[in-house]
């Protein structure tokens, strides 16, 4: 099963706000939740698809693409909708999952394709982000092999839970998947990078060659 988190939309983004309004980074969260659902649409049967989310813009679009959708009325964080949804798929059988970001644009077909092919089971799958220094996918099987705990620096805890449970862990350099967009950095990039996706196009309409490339976190 194929788990994408999404929070409330409507408050996204906010260590953008130097450079794009909520509006702005409403609009953009959109795009890049319609371009990672095009890839995975490209891979996977809707019945292995779910989105973990009660936002209303990505409940209407999970519709559009016929995937499940699992509640999240609590809307806490990542890690508790994650944590969540895992449960579920666990009392419906389901035996493993993958978990990517809702920020990921740049995302390709191959590149899942490529995680499930060298997937171990049981086992587990990485993909860190660009610096390093986050997690852009992980693979369990079994689902709860080890508990998630996402954030900035979440790669060298997932790694480390890994290899805890001594199973078979693999780490993929994947640069599609790489690229989340979490700061002014990551949008100058994403608008550098080849491709037309709905977000590149979106952030290259608004011009941000002037904006500042880093905000305090």
């Amino acid at each position: 099963m194929i788990l994408v988190p999404v929070k409330n939309l409507a408050n996204a983004k906010h260590r953008l706000a130097s450079v794009l309004d909520q509006s702005a980074r409403t609009s953009l969260a959109q795009a890049m939740l319609n371009d990672v659902l095009d890839a995975v649409a490209d891979v996977a049967r809707s019945s292995e698809v779910s989105l973990v989310t009660s936002d209303p813009f990505a409940v209407a679009l999970a519709r559009e693409f016929e995937f499940q959708i699992i509640p999240d009325d609590a809307n806490r964080s990542e890690t508790d909708a994650i944590e969540m949804a895992t449960q579920v798929c666990e009392a419906r059988g389901i035996r493993d999952t993958l978990v990517i970001p809702a920020d990921i644009p740049l995302i390709q077909a191959s590149e899942l394709e490529e995680i499930f092919r060298t997937a171990p089971k049981p086992g587990s799958v990485l993909v860190p982000a660009a610096d390093g220094r986050g997690t852009n996918a992980i693979f369990r099987c079994p689902a709860s092999l080890f508990p998630l705990r996402f954030g900035n620096d979440s790669f060298k805890p997932h790694l480390a839970a890994a290899q805890e449970v001594q199973k078979p862990c693999i780490t993929l350099s994947l640069p599609g998947i790489a690229l989340d967009v979490d700061n002014p950095a990551d949008l100058h990039r994403l608008a550098a990078l080849p491709g037309e996706t709905r977000a590149q196009k979106l952030v290259r309409q608004w011009n941000l060659s002037g904006a500042p490339l880093a905000v305090n976190e």
